[in-house]
């Protein structure tokens, strides 16, 4: 069996999961061979293995935690959905799962927790030790996506007073310390921070100097009750690598490391992409129902719009009636004006995410949009007026949809800054908002621009 499972490729060229690799475990999986699945998954790194189990369909899933238990990788555990996540967490026994909450640190068995019903996490809790069980009760009690459920309690802490040989037989022989640590924070007796130290200062120096001549004043300090996204920001900002966190006394309640921020970079960057598309927080493993009803609400408001840019239509159906020409090239300036307005819409909210748009370049931008809108609308009504010459022979036609190009393309720039920008200073997130509203103004303003002008100067 070790020969056959030697034989197979984990990965494949672009370095994913081979699919020889995920049918053997599909196949032991089925078989109910727990022997090979454990042989198959013994080595696989704990990103690899969370790609396992989500590229698994649910019954197989099931069957494959059941079958490894606690043999489970648990490191794997955070890495996935929260779909994926409650799904496992609920097939395994609560001594498995306090197992896993015992390996992991804080706040990722914070996260294998939140969503339990208050019974099952109350019986998960009363499995773990004292120590581990405070900490990750001390995480839940934050909201999520703050600071405080972002961060961990396991730290390196040491006095002002101590030197550097002090702080070095600390963490030599001291058994609750993280794994793994960049900074070293100097706190007071009521412990408050004072001072952070790189672990590799320390490494470097003599072991009489003192903690507090080596210590570093200067540092970025987040609040339990940050939002992530500010805690995301600064440290790109910055240029962090791990950050403290103090809670409402001032005191040092934890850290917040590199890794985390890499997840909550992508994940805001994900969920902006999912909320201009109008799917909010939808993952690829949700069911058919869950991702229905994620979907309904902006589809329901986008008929809405539909329903009114149709309205538009409806005031020159006469025009139409008289020139059948105008209802073939009408979605042509309501689809260019769309096309421009999410070009701009879309910049402008990432813009807005990172931080690089406000109030002092608002004006700059805007009109550096407009002239955008104006030129490429331009250039396409002298393209389209020829088109609807060579079409329809008529010289009219041609510079009617031109102009009605013109200001469609450059009232859809600027509504597509103009429209994020308001939504923002409203408190609303324009990641949701931006795409219902700019497209309406394009068609409406498409239509009535290209049916307005056609009722004044052709017919």
């Amino acid at each position: 069996m070790d020969d056959v499972i030697d034989k197979i490729e984990v990965h494949d060229e672009e370095g994913d999961l081979s699919t020889d690799f995920v049918r053997a475990v599909k196949v032991a999986t089925e078989a109910g061979d727990a022997e090979k699945l454990r042989g198959l998954t013994a080595d696989l790194h704990e990103a690899d293995y969370a790609d396992l189990l989500e590229l698994l369909r649910s019954d197989d899933r099931a069957q494959l935690v059941l079958l490894l238990d606690r043999d489970l990788n648990y490191g794997a555990l955070p890495e996935l959905d929260e779909t994926v996540r409650d799904e496992i967490i609920e097939a395994l026994p609560n001594e498995t799962v306090a197992e896993a909450v015992v390996e992991l640190e804080s706040d990722d068995g914070a996260y294998l927790l939140e969503n339990l019903d208050p019974a099952e996490k109350e019986d998960v809790l009363a499995k773990v030790p004292l120590g581990d069980r405070l900490a990750v009760e001390r995480s839940l009690q934050y909201e999520e996506d703050t600071a405080g459920r972002l961060m961990r309690t396991e730290l390196v802490a040491v006095p002002p007073f101590w030197n550097v040989g002090h702080a070095i037989d600390y963490m030599r022989t001291t058994d609750n310390l993280p794994d793994n640590f960049a900074e070293i924070f100097v706190v007071d007796p009521n412990f408050h921070l004072v001072g952070t130290i790189q672990a590799s200062h320390i490494l470097r120096t003599a072991r009489a100097t003192a903690i507090e001549e080596l210590m570093d004043v200067e540092q970025t300090i987040f609040k339990v009750t940050d939002e992530q996204e500010d805690v995301a920001y600064k440290f790109e900002q910055y240029n962090l690598v791990s950050a403290a966190v103090v809670d409402e006394s001032e005191r040092l309640a934890g850290v917040i490391t590199i890794d985390d921020i890499v997840d909550v970079i992508q994940e805001e960057v994900e969920e902006d992409i999912h909320r201009l598309g109008g799917v909010g927080d939808e993952e690829l493993t949700d069911s058919v129902w869950r991702t229905a009803r994620n979907r309904f609400t902006w589809l329901l408001v986008n008929l809405a719009t539909a329903v009114m840019a149709s309205l538009v239509i409806s005031l020159f159906d006469a025009t139409l009636e008289q020139m059948v020409a105008l209802a073939i090239l009408m979605p042509i300036v309501a689809s260019m004006g769309g096309n421009a307005g999410t070009q701009t819409m879309t910049v402008a909210v990432r813009s807005l995410a990172t931080r690089d748009l406000g109030a002092f370049n608002a004006f700059r931008v805007v009109s550096r949009e407009a002239l955008v809108g104006f030129f490429n609308g331009a250039i396409f009504a002298v393209i389209m007026g020829v088109v609807a010459y060579l079409w329809f022979g008529s010289e009219q036609l041609g510079i009617v949809i031109g102009v009605a190009m013109v200001v469609n393309m450059a009232i859809a720039a600027v509504s597509g800054i103009l429209i994020p920008l308001t939504l923002d200073r409203l408190d609303i997130d324009p990641a949701i908002a931006s795409t219902v509203f700019v497209t309406t103004v394009t068609d409406v303003v498409g239509f009535f621009a290209f049916l307005g002008l056609a009722a004044i100067w052709l017919l």
